[in-house]
């Protein structure tokens, strides 16, 4: 029976996420800095949609001090908290919904992080849910595709051709098994994602933070014009791949600030989250903020804009799509 993944902007039944465990000690940041980011956006995600979050049993008081009252706990012993990747990819059959269970290898095991027990999330949600798990041998997270709703999904050269993650898969067999899966028909590559995502514990290009589709047809595409910062060049390649396929696309401006302690950063308004009625935009306390909100409520009409300061979430090395999965409504 076939299966089709809804787009982002399709109504939702709710949203997933996990509740981190701390800080990483590289991250700049604090404990209480982190679990308060990671509630912040949950906080303004279950003011239009039910949120579910998964927690270690130890940190259900921390989580309950928090977070929304209206925001339901889940107790899982999670060792990561970007559900993004984690998290199943939702899909809808003719006989309701359904949970893809990518294989997780901790992104090409580029991390230092255990991630055994995340690796299992996936299942426990759909058994949460009541619902089909299928299963996938193919690597691959959430983060690293991006659907349009009609046939079309963004993948990424680096990430599932990564050497570390499908060593023995051809293009088209990872094509091919990303369609059985998600119902697309056509999958446009786009070479690599941003220059900090190749670091120690980066995704090594997940396509979420460069582009992604909208309702009205378009590729929102990150646009850095800094010609000192190598995601400029960066830009230039993604752009092209985009013409090559001949998809409208719409530039979204980067941030103006372009390095922390650790070098380049990846700062993106393209790692946002829409849900129902809304979408939820990191900003960063940069001249760029107001402009970006401007391009993406002309991008996502008749949604509202809510922003929240997601520094903290990128020092840790993702952002707020990354902390979400959605649960499309059948």
């Amino acid at each position: 029976m076939s299966s089709v993944m809804p787009p982002e902007w399709a109504p939702h039944s709710a949203t997933w996420m996990g509740f981190p465990a701390a800080a990483y000690p590289e991250a700049d940041v604090s404990n209480d800095d982190v679990w308060q980011a990671w509630a912040t956006v949950a906080n303004v995600i279950v003011d239009h949609e039910p949120v579910n979050m998964l927690c270690r049993p130890e940190q259900l008081p921390i989580a309950r001090r928090l977070l929304s009252s209206a925001v339901t706990l889940h107790e899982f012993p999670i060792e990561d908290a970007w559900l993004r990747d984690t998290g199943p990819t939702f899909v809808a059959a003719d006989n309701g919904l359904k949970a893809v269970d990518w294989r997780f290898n901790g992104w090409g095991d580029n991390t230092t992080f255990a991630w055994g027990e995340d690796a299992k999330i996936a299942t426990h949600i759909a058994e949460l849910l009541d619902i089909e798990r299928i299963s996938s041998q193919l690597t691959n997270e959430g983060g690293g595709l991006h659907v349009s709703g009609d046939g079309l999904v963004l993948l990424t050269d680096t990430v599932q051709l990564d050497p570390d993650r499908n060593p023995k898969w051809t293009r088209r067999q990872v094509e091919e098994e990303v369609h059985r899966l998600l119902g697309t028909g056509s999958a446009i590559w786009l070479p690599h994602g941003l220059w900090r995502d190749y670091a120690a514990h980066g995704t090594r290009g997940h396509v979420d933070i460069v582009a992604c589709f909208n309702e009205l047809g378009s590729v929102l595409l990150h646009r850095q014009q800094d010609r000192s910062h190598p995601d400029c060049e960066r830009y230039e390649l993604h752009r092209q791949a985009l013409e090559q396929a001949d998809l409208k696309y719409t530039d979204i401006v980067a941030p103006k600030t372009l390095e922390d302690r650790h070098g380049w950063v990846d700062y993106s308004y393209i790692n946002h989250y829409v849900l129902n009625g809304a979408v939820v935009v990191p900003t960063f306390s940069d001249p760029n903020d107001g402009l970006a909100c401007e391009q993406l409520a002309e991008a996502w009409p008749e949604r509202d804009i809510r922003i929240v300061d997601a520094r903290v979430i990128f020092a840790m090395g993702g952002g707020i799509h990354c902390i979400t999965q959605q649960q499309p409504r059948i």
